[in-house]
Order: structure tokens, then sequence, then C-alpha cells
């Protein structure tokens, strides 16, 4: 192939990530809810799975295509995950720890984008004949995932607020925190399933007009933007 064209194969099979991240992202809302936290973090393993499959047999197949179709699934199980990890984790959390377990998605990010580098090396995985085994590395935590998190309980919130199971939200704060006294918790829980009773899920644009969050929104905006110009991503 041409140079240019190269350069256009390149581009893709950079950028094409990002626009999987983009419709995970869209997505994670109502696969949170439809399935529940536990269960959709389970199927955002499925386009890990598959973008591993295909990066991973791209070589032997000599199809540059399966390289970007799998980041694309890749980007998709990023986005999912990402979005509904915060939710299941910040829900699972007591009210005390909910910010430091909240702060390990970030710890998360950056140990995996360390290992991913790592792993690069030519020392290591990034020789001429073993990046297939590299670019199919993301199957590991999938699968782990996938072995381990069916023994957790789904999200207490998730349970009580829109799955009105007052039951299976106690069960699974006692088998999350324990057997102590953890009625405030789910007092808490319960007044804000009153609040929001009736009111339908909010859009996008709610959440730029709703003015109750607009100082939290700006903070988030402002700090995930500067995130994009420390040169980790330019590496």
């Amino acid at each position: 192939p041409t140079e240019e064209l190269v350069t256009l194969m390149w581009s893709f099979v950079v950028s094409i990530y990002s626009i999987g991240g983009l419709l995970g992202s869209l997505s994670a809302g109502y696969l949170s809810v439809r399935f529940g936290r536990k269960k959709a973090m389970l199927l955002a393993n499925i386009p890990a799975l598959l973008s591993a499959t295909l990066m991973g047999l791209s070589r032997l197949c000599g199809s540059f295509e399966m390289i970007i179709t799998g980041r694309l699934f890749s980007g998709v199980c990023g986005g999912l995950a990402l979005n509904i990890h915060l939710m299941y984790a910040g829900e699972c959390a007591p009210r005390k720890l909910r910010g430091l377990i909240a702060i390990t998605a970030s710890t998360a990010i950056a140990i995996g984008k360390f290992v991913g580098f790592a792993l690069g090396l030519r020392e290591v995985l990034g020789a001429d004949a073993l990046w297939p085994i590299l670019m199919a590395a993301n199957a590991l935590p999938a699968l782990i995932q996938l072995l381990t998190l069916p023994f957790f309980p789904d999200s207490p919130r998730y349970l009580l607020i829109d799955k009105k199971d007052k039951e299976g939200c106690i069960k699974a704060v006692k088998q999350l925190w324990g057997d102590g006294d953890h009625v405030a918790e789910i007092d808490d829980m319960m007044a804000e399933q009153e609040a929001i009773c009736g009111q339908k899920a909010k859009s996008v644009c709610d959440l730029f007009r709703d003015k109750a969050v607009r100082w939290q929104l700006i903070t988030l905006f402002l700090v995930s933007s500067c995130m994009q110009l420390i040169g980790v991503n330019v590496v």
C-alpha cells in the first residue's frame, strides 16, 4: 500500500477506540438500569473478549481490518466498564469510604497504562513476533472479572431504588459491609427513593440545564480536561 494509505489505516486503528468508547459510554446508563450494575459489568466483558480474539488472530489471518474492529470493541468495553464500575463501586461502598473507592478507577487506569507501556517494550511483548499476544492481553482482566464478579452481590442502591427489592438490598448490604448496624445508610437510600419517585430519568441535556449540579459538572469538566493535557495520551 502507499504511504498515504498506511497513514490512513493507522489513523483508523488509533482513533476507532475513542468512537467505541463514545458508543459504550452512551449505552452504560441504559444497560446499568436494564440489567443491573453487576450484570452490565459482566456484559462489558463480551466486547473485551471479542476484541482480544480479533486482534490476537489478526496476524494469523493477515487482516488489518480485524485490528480496527477489535479496537472498536475494546473502546466499547472501556466506555461501558469505566462508567458502570464507578456506579457499582460507589453504590457498594459505605458512605465513609465512598470517595476512596471511587478513586480506585483512576488508580486502575494509571496502573493499566503503566502495565501496557511495560508490556509493549521490545524486550517483553513488543517484539515483531509477539505483538498479537500483546494486543490480546486485555482478555486476561476480562476473564478474571468473569470468574470473580458473580460471587459479589448487586448494588444495594440498584436493588432498592430500581428493583424495589428491600430484602435483597438488606442482604447485599450485610454481605458487603458485614452484620453491623446499617440502618442509617438504608434510610438514606429509602429517602432518595421517595425523593425521585415518579421522576423520569434525566438526559445529558437535562444534566447541563440542572443548576443544582452546575458547579460539580464544571469541576469534573475542568479536571477531566486537564487530564488530557498532561502528556500521557500523547505518549
